[in-house]
């Protein structure tokens, strides 16, 4: 096994064709399968397993993440035993990684398999590479929700690996320590807010809410924005500016004026101040659980982590999550077949997934994983399950050809709220009118 970064360099996200998002929740999602009308995207071929097996390369920026290597490392190795190959791994991190991908592919430079993001499958089948991988699902027990999260136009461009969402996280000893239970965790903004202030009552630099503050990650606002009452987006039609998104923005900068949530936060630095026991809730989907654990000097964070709903505005809405998921896509080339050899064996080998479960908590795609003691005991995971991922939504803006262009116009105009450049009114007017530009 072999490491090899991915070539870095710079691609405008014009370039990336139209992605559409999964559905509202894992429960409908079999119903709401990403499609196009009107698009030319096709697979390179279908996906074959049968011949002699070749060296191939995989590319995943997990390579590049201190807690998710070693299981990635330990697949590869199972497989490289296995099957008497030697893979190439690839890596880019998580922020670079899909512009990196597109350009390797693009440009011919890569072939094989490629640990994707869901919402990319329709940008990258658009280069007409992809293999179509229908025939390698049969009789491996993927759930038809899975299976929906990794097609784009009706085509099996990638063998699901992971479909979950991303929620609130937190830390049960420090909620304690203000008067919450972990399943009794504030239901509303107000008490949330409430409850926040607490928590920095504590003293001793604790940051109460390690929410993302960094234009790189400041996207997570739109949940947010979505939990006033904003719909993001009716159509066609941007509705950023309306008065929830206003609002939103306007109670962020609040906490951030108060010292709730702090300057310069991604979900790495969140990640990091978790485990550190200087934050008290951060968002994050359940892959953050290992980052987490391995990070923090406190050997029993494990068992003080409590998966939360999001609060809501008002007493009877529904908690917001994002819908989140990985899966394999094979480029066509050489070490193609192997390479989706590979993808099925990952995805869906009991053994493997399961091992890969103990390491990550990725929640797995295939029935009988998902029903095994490892997972069905595993206490996260379920509350995970039952209080996020089951009221989880897509990105809408995940429809359009520029959507990652207009998550970076809209985090901008947040970011220069937070750092006293504009107010909420005149910055979500601005991300709005430039959003609706992008949409068309």
């Amino acid at each position: 096994m072999s490491t090899t970064p991915l070539m870095p360099s710079a691609v405008s996200r014009r370039r990336m064709l139209q992605l559409l998002g999964i559905g509202a929740g894992t429960a409908a999602l079999a119903a709401c399968a990403p499609s196009a009308p009107g698009s030319s995207t096709g697979a390179a071929s279908a996906a074959a397993t049968g011949g002699a097996k070749t060296d191939f390369a995989f590319s995943s920026w997990s390579f590049t993440e201190e807690a998710a290597a070693p299981a990635l490392e330990a697949i590869v190795k199972a497989y490289q035993d296995q099957a008497g190959v030697t893979v190439k791994d690839i890596s880019f991190p998580y922020n670079e990684y899909i512009n990196q991908l597109t350009l390797q592919v693009k440009g011919g430079q890569f072939t094989g398999a490629a640990h994707v993001d869901v919402a990319w499958l329709g940008s990258l089948a658009a280069m007409g590479k992809l293999q179509d991988l229908s025939a390698l699902t049969e009789g491996r027990g993927y759930t038809d929700a899975a299976l929906a999260a990794a097609q784009f136009d009706g085509v099996q461009y990638g063998l699901p690996w992971t479909i979950g969402a991303i929620g609130l996280i937190g830390n049960s000893d420090l909620l304690e320590k203000v008067g919450v239970a972990g399943d009794a965790f504030p239901t509303t903004i107000d008490e949330f807010e409430k409850t926040l202030k607490d928590l920095k009552g504590l003293g001793g630099g604790l940051i109460p809410y390690a929410a993302s503050t960094k234009a790189a990650q400041l996207k997570d606002a739109l949940i947010w924005m979505e939990t006033f009452g904003s719909p993001l987006v009716d159509g066609d039609t941007v509705t950023i500016g309306d008065d929830a998104s206003v609002e939103a923005v306007t109670w962020y900068k609040s906490l951030y004026d108060q010292k709730l949530i702090a300057a310069d936060v991604d979900r790495f630095d969140a990640r990091s101040l978790f485990a550190q026991g200087r934050a008290a809730v951060y968002d994050d989907a359940p892959v953050g659980r290992g980052a987490v654990t391995e990070e923090s000097p406190d050997k029993d964070l494990g068992s003080k982590l409590v998966p939360v709903s999001r609060p809501v505005l008002k007493a009877g809405d529904s908690p917001r999550a994002l819908v989140w998921g990985g899966a394999l896509a094979v480029v066509d080339g050489e070490g193609a077949e192997t390479a989706a050899d590979f993808a099925q064996f990952a995805t869906s080998d009991l053994d493997t997934v399961l091992a890969d479960y103990e390491v990550r908590g990725l929640p797995p795609v295939t029935t009988e994983a998902q029903q095994s003691e490892v997972v069905a005991s595993d206490t996260f995971g379920t509350q995970f399950n039952e209080r996020i991922t089951a009221t989880s939504t897509s990105n809408p803006f995940w429809a359009f050809t520029a959507y990652s262009q207009i998550e970076t116009v809209v985090a901008e105009q947040v970011q220069a709220v937070l750092v006293g450049k504009t107010d909420a009114k005149t910055a979500m007017q601005k991300a709005g009118e430039a959003a609706q530009k992008l949409v068309g």
